[in-house]
């Protein structure tokens, strides 16, 4: 893994633990997802989480959890079944209006680049496209708890990479 990544975080009016209800639920994305197609689980339960992500556009990704920080957050590696896989980190902390949730990404793409020769290629191309799809994965649970109602597909713009 190397050491770029992208991260972005959003606001909600809903306390730590309705959060934290909302992101740790089986096949959470179905209804919070701008992107996602489909999503559902391998095996939900105990210590282990795993799902899929099926993406508007077909695109099929496996997510492993592999920390899961009861009412805090969680670890999971996500990518291609049998492919390369980025790292992310989702967290929720109090803010003085409810709660604030971030996902921070280590991307896969340019890994195996000299840190000097993947620079460019990230800041210019990667970090924007990431931190707008983080954007709108964020918009979308605000959306799914504010307004109780599954969020439609697309709802803040296609993604390139997604839609």
């Amino acid at each position: 893994m190397n050491t770029f990544s992208s991260k972005y975080s959003q606001v909600f009016t809903q306390n730590v633990s309705e959060l934290w209800s909302a992101i740790s639920i089986e096949n959470n994305l179905n209804d919070t997802h701008p992107f996602c197609k489909e999503n559902r689980s391998i095996k939900w339960s105990g210590d282990v989480h795993k799902d899929i992500l099926v993406y508007l556009n077909g695109t099929t990704y496996v997510r492993d959890f592999s920390e899961w920080f009861e009412g805090k957050g969680y670890n999971l590696w996500i990518g291609e079944d049998g492919g390369p896989k980025s790292y992310v980190e989702w967290r929720i902390k109090e803010h003085a209006d409810g709660s604030e949730l971030s996902i921070t990404v280590y991307p896969h793409l340019l890994s195996k680049w000299p840190k000097t020769l993947a620079f460019i290629p990230f800041w210019v191309y990667i970090n924007p496209k990431l931190r707008s799809y983080l954007k709108s994965v964020l918009k979308g649970f605000k959306w799914n708890l504010d307004k109780n109602t599954t969020v439609p597909r697309n709802e803040f713009g296609e993604h390139s990479w997604f839609s």
